[in-house]
């Protein structure tokens, strides 16, 4: 298999098919536009133009409008853990710039404002929500356009982003911790604090807030990953499990979900993983 890699989104893009034939410019042409739609850090995307907007309602493009409908059914489906109204909430705990540029103390952390995703409205193209509430559409987007990518390429093929992939044959995975997995088809998601960290006065801050309170969550795990039939579906569930903490695991087996749970040196399987692991692989 041909493997090529570039950064966009704030991570690195693998790309990885199965004929030296296809060329990725078709990926990194999705990638880019995505993240020209949906950066938190770029004054002239969309996103950026929509919060700005003092407007009640606002008109915003069908790509926009179609990850929001996700975004709000992510919401749905975790009562809120995964909630696209926390834009606020992580300028608050000072990731207010690509993580690469944070500096080491940005002083001290304000208070971030709780999760509002109730509060916003999608007729068609039409979005409203009340003045102050500021979206970060990140919890689906990576994930959209991951599961979109592949599509573009020919059966066998994989698209990773920061880790999290989908994939249309059978593929090798790493796994946080040590230990890897055979993926058959589908996606995983990985999400946890790790990687993505900073300090405010002294604190360590990251960025998976609790919408429960507007501040970086407190739980039990450093990474959850999870296998499902796609990526978008694989990082939501990922999202909302680190979040429950020590209920993520069974919240997952009620969804039928394979999750893997490290904690420092503990790595800890759901009923769901281990089943599927009984298969030699895990099959979405």
């Amino acid at each position: 298999m041909s493997r090529s890699s570039f950064r966009a989104m704030g991570v690195d893009v693998v790309v990885g098919r199965s004929s030296e034939e296809i060329a990725v410019d078709d990926v990194w042409h999705l990638v880019c536009a995505w993240d020209g739609i949906f950066s938190r850090f770029r004054t002239d995307s969309e996103l950026s133009r929509v919060n700005a907007s003092a407007a009640a309602v606002v008109v915003v493009s069908d790509t926009f409008a179609r990850a929001l409908r996700a975004a709000l059914r992510a919401a749905r489906a975790t009562d809120g853990l995964v909630d696209p109204t926390l834009g606020g909430a992580l300028v608050a705990a000072g990731y207010d710039r690509d993580f690469a540029q944070l500096p080491g103390d940005a002083g001290a952390v304000d208070g971030g404002a709780p999760g509002a995703w109730r509060s916003v409205s999608l007729t068609g193209r039409l979005l409203s929500r009340p003045h102050g509430v500021v979206l970060d559409l990140n919890g689906v987007v990576k994930g959209m356009v991951v599961d979109d990518a592949v599509r573009l390429l020919p059966a066998g093929s994989f698209v990773s982003a920061g880790g999290d992939l989908a994939t249309s044959g059978p593929v090798v995975v790493a796994l946080p911790g040590g230990s890897s997995i055979r993926l058959e088809t589908g996606g995983l998601a990985t999400s946890g604090t790790t990687e993505r960290h900073w300090v405010r006065d002294g604190v360590v801050q990251h960025h998976l807030i609790d919408p429960r309170t507007g501040r970086p969550a407190r739980s039990r795990w450093d990474e959850v990953t999870v296998a499902a039939s796609s990526c978008l579906t694989a990082d939501v569930a990922a999202k909302a499990a680190f979040l429950l903490s020590d209920d993520g695991p069974s919240w997952l087996d009620e969804r039928g979900l394979p999750g893997r749970f490290v904690a420092h040196a503990e790595v800890v399987e759901n009923d769901a993983w281990r089943l599927a692991l009984g298969a030699d692989a895990v099959v979405s």
